[in-house]
């Protein structure tokens, strides 16, 4: 009797298992619907560029990093130098349910000069370029149609040379540069306040 008590229970608790196809509809659902998404952009100084993005409601982390490059593992030493390719890129993390992706396209254009080439600010080199890295079709459709929206109706004089490429690999910077702004916030804005970052943007957007 025990037995096949055992057994029915097996039974019923295998019926109560989803199905294979109803399983991988499942997963097709969460992966159309993530709880997180990603987005890369590069604005120069990557300090300055995780200040903007942690004050966006919506917006869950953000890694200072390094992308766009050839030199597998680079460090800030090699990128600052300019040789591997790479320029200096935050990774932002957020939720799709509470701020858009357009919304943290708006962030980044107010954040950085859309003019400069290879530099951003006091920062030269091709390792401060500006650039959007979208990680799917949906993002380089609307990252290509703010550039346009952006060239039309921008308050400033000058082309806007921010490129908008594929993302690829994302090396995260050294611990010390994470958070730099909360952990370091006197020279922060010695290096801010310095480099002309806000005067510059102030001049840009008003």
């Amino acid at each position: 009797m025990r037995k096949n008590a055992v057994l029915i229970f097996l039974l019923l608790f295998a019926a109560a298992l989803p199905s294979p196809a109803l399983s991988q509809a499942i997963s097709k659902q969460a992966a159309a619907n993530p709880a997180t998404a990603k987005a890369t952009f590069a604005g120069g100084c990557f300090w300055c560029v995780e200040e903007a993005f942690d004050k966006v409601p919506g917006v869950i982390s953000t890694v200072s990093g390094y992308t766009g490059g050839r030199v597998k593992n680079p460090t800030y030493e090699q990128v600052s130098a300019g040789g591997t390719g790479h320029t200096e890129a935050v990774q932002v993390e957020y939720d799709p349910a509470k701020v858009s992706y357009a919304r943290l396209l708006e962030v980044f254009w107010r954040n950085i000069d859309p003019t400069q080439k290879n530099a951003q600010f006091c920062d030269y080199g091709s390792q401060y370029r500006s650039g959007i890295f979208y990680h799917d079709e949906e993002q380089k459709q609307l990252a290509e149609s703010s550039r346009a929206a952006l060239q039309k109706t921008k308050p400033f004089k000058g082309e806007i040379v921010t490129e908008i490429t594929k993302s690829s690999q994302f090396y995260p910077a050294e611990s010390y540069h994470q958070d730099y702004y909360l952990k370091n916030p006197t020279s922060y804005k010695f290096y801010k306040s310095g480099c002309g970052r806000e005067a510059r943007l102030k001049q840009l957007w008003g």
